[in-house]
């Protein structure tokens, strides 16, 4: 289409009486991504099929929680938002694989046509792409896709429980003092044993590239109390600055300020890698935050990744790029942007925590953390498009276009 209907696209996607995901397949379209009916009605298909999956482990959960409490039935529910990178991904090989199929099959379902025009098209169709293989691969990608969620949703509850939070683990009766963390419990103990029965149908390699990407974000994890020690100094750092500005300038410890915000800045926001991972491109490894938020939420999705390939779905880079890029932009833009007030009182130290820190005003810190967020989805959009991947491209522009930074101050 030509350059005036991208314009106008893009002119649509700042319209916000429209709905969100509107307004993010315009913008994915009016910065150059291409715009495909088929592959959005792919992406609604895999969303069904998730929420399917996520069903389908609750189920087993609401029959253990009725055992437990001597209930005829229990519904259970758990907020996440993990699964988009998983949704994305299927959708990608769901896309590709149709995509690649001759006239009339469908290597989603499985089906072919058998008119009489769908089998001349097949004959004159060129390309000696076979369709079972096709099919088989978009079945293999499912059964990934579902050892993925689960595993993903069992380690989330994990780190709930570990962290003493058990708001998210909704039942629909009264719950006694102290019997919600025994849903958590029951409900990650039953992940948990789905998640290690359904490792048996994979090869061990799909299993070693999911425990090492737990080993890595657990390892990430244990750094916690250094970033909260790293905020909390430069918490102290800027109520020195205050004191100082109340006393006209008068001596204070700014010297010991300036230490910690340089601290921050080196451990937090700009240390760098020892050894790089080859996923990301040179420009992309100057990315500020980028090495904490990789191990924060990245290397999850970079075992995801992993589990695909080894279980025999291809995966390129510049997709997995895609991928890692759109969630780290998604975590700080959703939600840690949502979470700041909490975030301070809580003194949990993110992205956007750190740059109202090491800002000296809040409209520079507010400038600052749409900076960041625009580079990271920026680069997102550029991996997906190297990919061909249009579903990932309008995902970026919906967490674009779904953050609300009016939360922030400025």
């Amino acid at each position: 289409m030509s350059g005036p209907l991208r314009g106008f696209a893009d002119s649509l996607a700042s319209v916000d009486a429209l709905p969100t995901p509107a307004r993010a397949v315009f913008s994915h379209y009016g910065a150059g991504g291409s715009l495909e009916l088929a592959a959005i009605r792919l992406q609604r298909r895999v969303e069904a099929e998730i929420e399917g999956i996520v069903d389908d482990a609750y189920t087993d959960v609401e029959a253990a929680l009725a055992d437990e409490f001597g209930r005829e039935s229990v519904e259970f529910a758990y907020d996440t938002k993990l699964t988009l990178p998983v949704e994305l991904t299927l959708a990608h090989v769901y896309r590709r694989a149709t995509a690649a199929a001759p006239p009339g099959v469908d290597p989603v379902s499985g089906r072919r046509a058998t008119d009489p025009i769908a089998k001349l098209r097949r004959r004159r169709a060129d390309g000696v792409v076979d369709a079972a293989d096709l099919v088989r691969e978009t079945r293999r990608a499912c059964e990934v896709a579902e050892l993925v969620v689960v595993a993903l949703l069992d380690g989330d509850m994990r780190d709930a429980i570990n962290d003493g939070e058990y708001e998210d683990f909704a039942v629909d009766f009264e719950l006694a003092s102290g019997d919600r963390a025994r849903v958590a419990g029951i409900a990650q103990e039953v992940l948990q044993a789905a998640v290690q029965e359904q490792f048996a149908a994979f090869p061990d390699s799909v299993r070693a590239a999911y425990d090492a990407a737990v080993e890595r974000s657990e390892a990430h994890q244990d750094r916690d109390p250094r970033f909260r020690e790293l905020m909390s100094e430069a918490v102290a750092a800027a109520e020195a600055d205050t004191v100082a500005d109340l006393r006209n300038g008068a001596d204070t410890d700014e010297v010991d300020a300036e230490a910690a915000r340089d601290a921050l800045r080196e451990e937090y926001k700009h240390p760098a890698f020892e050894d790089p991972p080859a996923l990301f491109e040179t420009a992309e490894l100057d990315l500020p935050y980028l090495l904490t938020q990789y191990g924060r939420v990245g290397v999850i999705y970079h075992g995801m990744v992993e589990m695909f390939r080894e279980a025999g779905v291809p995966l390129s880079a510049e997709f997995e790029r895609a991928v890692v890029l759109s969630i780290i932009g998604a975590q700080i833009w959703l939600d840690d942007v949502d979470d700041f007030a909490a975030d301070v009182r809580e003194g949990q130290l993110t992205p956007v925590t750190a740059e109202y820190l090491l800002a000296d005003t809040d409209a520079a810190a507010y400038d600052a953390t749409v900076s960041i967020t625009e580079a990271y989805l920026d680069a997102a959009r550029e991996a997906a498009m190297a990919s061909d991947a249009p579903i990932t491209g309008i995902a970026v522009e919906y967490i674009r276009q779904d953050g609300e930074p009016e939360k922030l101050p400025r």
